[in-house]
């Protein structure tokens, strides 16, 4: 996983929300930062510019931070909107998204209105030339829909070069990573299940 600083940026509410929520569980969990670090093969540099907000994570990094904290990425996603009680569990509403900042401009926002059901469901927005530059894996299923844009995918030592339309689906146990080769914007639609991301 990356040893590298994490590229600093402007952060953001929702990003200094991460920070926060990252340090809190830990401590909750009583470990300490090296701990952490050791769990999540990461740098306790590298988790200690996260937690103090200098810096966003990359997406297998976040992936691996919650595993060690024994929760999911959706555990980590924020909003500052409040959420109407007659839509809470059944509708997620444009304006109300809660949604996680990856380095390099990567956008995660969550779709689905319930963390305890079966499935999840994602609208990931990748900036020009973004990546996950690792690959990982983990227990599930996932499917996605390129809504915008092109968009690379590597499954195991299969790749493949997606473009606006085109859907694909693949076991999350194999190791993947993806990222937008193109001059615009790739605006992903992911379902997940179980909810494991």
């Amino acid at each position: 996983m990356s040893r590298k600083a994490p590229q600093e940026a402007p952060v953001s509410a929702e990003a200094q929300f991460l920070g926060t929520r990252i340090r809190g569980l830990r401590k909750r969990r009583g470990m300490t930062l090296a701990e952490l670090a050791e769990q999540s093969q990461l740098t306790a540099g590298y988790i200690s510019q996260l937690e103090r907000n200098l810096a966003y994570p990359s997406i297998p990094a976040l992936f691996n931070i919650a595993r060690a904290l024994g929760v999911t990425i959706q555990w980590f996603f924020a909003s500052e909107v409040q959420v109407d009680p007659a839509d809470a569990g059944y509708v997620v509403r444009r304006n109300a998204r809660t949604s996680v900042h990856y380095e390099d401009g990567i956008v995660d926002e969550l779709l689905s209105p319930q963390p305890s059901r079966e499935l999840e469901i994602l609208h990931s927005r990748f900036p020009p030339g973004t990546y996950s530059q690792q690959s990982y894996s983990h227990d599930g299923e996932e499917a996605g829909y390129l809504l915008s844009g092109s968009f690379e995918l590597w499954v195991g030592e299969r790749h493949f070069l997606l473009n606006e339309g085109d859907s694909f689906s693949y076991s999350s146990q194999e190791p993947h990573r993806y990222g937008n080769p193109g001059e615009v914007d790739a605006v992903v639609i992911w379902v997940i299940t179980p909810p494991t991301f």
